[in-house]
């Protein structure tokens, strides 16, 4: 079969070697997909917790939170810290914000002489809002 005057020297021909990128762009991929989830679960802020169910929850303000643990640790804003430092910490946090809002997220296991002694201490912090962290309950069908 006749190609013409197609003639090959193998003396003159240059190897092409290209690079397929493809491969390499799908591990990209995968693995911009796999940060992207895991930083969305790295931003709860404190320590695990069980928030209590509530029937009628609001969509969560902005603000400084402080987190109590049922291992009674407090977190503010993911930074731990112990109850003797809660309201020189939370002085700090508030003055470098425009808006004084604490959302108080304690764990349901967490007793209430608890919480009020935290709220108590995060109204002498100076927070002009205190809001309470919720789950919304699951609605029945």
């Amino acid at each position: 079969m006749a190609f013409g005057n197609i003639t090959r020297d193998d003396d003159n021909s240059d190897i092409v070697a290209e690079i397929n990128i493809t491969p390499l762009t799908d591990i990209f991929l995968v693995l911009l997909i796999i940060f992207m989830i895991t930083s969305s679960a790295i931003v709860e802020s404190g320590g695990k917790i069980n928030l209590p169910k509530a029937v009628a929850t609001q969509t969560e303000p902005r603000g400084t939170t402080v987190t109590i643990t049922p291992a009674h640790e407090i977190y503010v804003n993911q930074t731990k810290v112990t109850e003797a430092a809660l309201e020189k910490t939370l002085k700090q946090v508030l003055d470098s914000t425009p808006d004084k809002i604490v959302i108080l997220r304690g764990d349901k296991e967490v007793l209430l002489g608890e919480a009020v002694r935290v709220l108590s201490i995060v109204k002498n912090a100076g927070a002009s809002e205190i809001a309470i962290a919720a789950e919304a309950e699951k609605k029945k069908r």
